[in-house]
């Protein structure tokens, strides 16, 4: 005897239950992306988060979408052992309906976790393609971990594909960092269009946070101008006042597993992201410090 369709759609919902119970907070989900590597996208989504946790007492979850896992890497000596932790990619496939909340590893920074890293991530990516609704699964696996944050980074691929295309759907604002090289530059265009593509479509709340210059030497002030007013010409008021230098002090931090706050709070670079953490908290409508 066929299953009626009532009595299947009955049977989807038990199996679609959320077995982590809702918490008490809204987060906002800011996505770090950019088509192409090298630009500091990670650098920059892990020292945004870690200064709302840091210098603004929020509870802050990094999503490592990336199957390079450049986010743990970043991070791996403050990562606590044994206080969570597991694959993204196995919560994405599960048809119990898992949250992201449930993997998130804790770190030595009260309030801020990170999801591990998962290479997994990369077959997910290939194997997604022929489900319904892909574009989809990831805000439905941060439905209830949202409500258990205050803000949520996600950490995009240096690509757009499916994995990129979930976070757009999932955020309610995109950051697109670019250093100054032409190549760099060139893809904030597809990226920007991406954004628009899928505000338009399926998401209709996701605006752009801005363009982020990473990586500016100020020793090439000819250069900079001349790539700035291009940019500018090309996205206005996108472009952010705010810019990130050249700071030897984030590769070095990188190296030590740390986040810049943690390795050289006084550095250059500390006080770039610090100012930079604070105008997106305010973009984001993210709480003033709680605890």
């Amino acid at each position: 005897m066929r299953m009626s369709l009532g009595v299947a759609r009955a049977n989807r919902s038990r199996k679609s239950q959320k077995l982590l119970s809702p918490g008490s907070r809204n987060a906002r989900i800011l996505a770090v992306a950019a088509q192409k590597g090298g630009v500091g996208k990670t650098t920059t989504a892990v020292s945004i988060a870690s200064a709302w946790s840091r210098l603004h007492g929020l509870h802050v979850l990094v999503v490592d979408l990336d199957p390079q896992a450049n986010v743990s890497i970043s991070v791996r000596s403050q990562i606590l052992a044994n206080r969570g932790g597991g694959a993204l990619s196995d919560v994405l496939e599960n048809e119990k309906r898992l949250e992201v909340a449930e993997i998130a590893a804790e770190t030595k920074v009260d309030g801020f976790h990170v999801t591990p890293m998962d290479p997994g991530l990369q077959h997910f990516e290939d194997r997604m393609v022929s489900r319904i609704g892909k574009e989809l699964i990831l805000r439905k696996a941060l439905e209830v971990t949202r409500t258990h944050y205050d803000a949520i980074v996600i950490d995009c691929p240096p690509h757009i594909g499916g994995l990129t295309v979930n976070a757009l759907v999932a955020a309610d604002q995109v950051l697109v960092p670019t250093s100054l090289a032409a190549l760099s530059v060139s893809g904030v265009t597809g990226l920007l269009e991406a954004a628009d593509e899928v505000q338009s479509t399926l998401n209709p709340q996701l605006e752009v946070a801005g363009v982020l210059l990473t990586r500016v030497d100020g020793r090439s002030t000819r250069v900079n101008a001349s790539v700035l007013d291009m940019l500018e010409d090309s996205f206005g008021a996108l472009v952010l006042p705010q810019h990130i230098g050249v700071d030897n002090a984030l590769a070095r931090a990188q190296l030590a597993g740390e986040d810049i706050f943690e390795f050289a709070p006084s550095s250059r670079a500390a006080g770039w992201y610090g100012d930079l953490a604070t105008q997106l908290a305010d973009t984001l409508g993210l709480p003033g410090r709680v605890t």
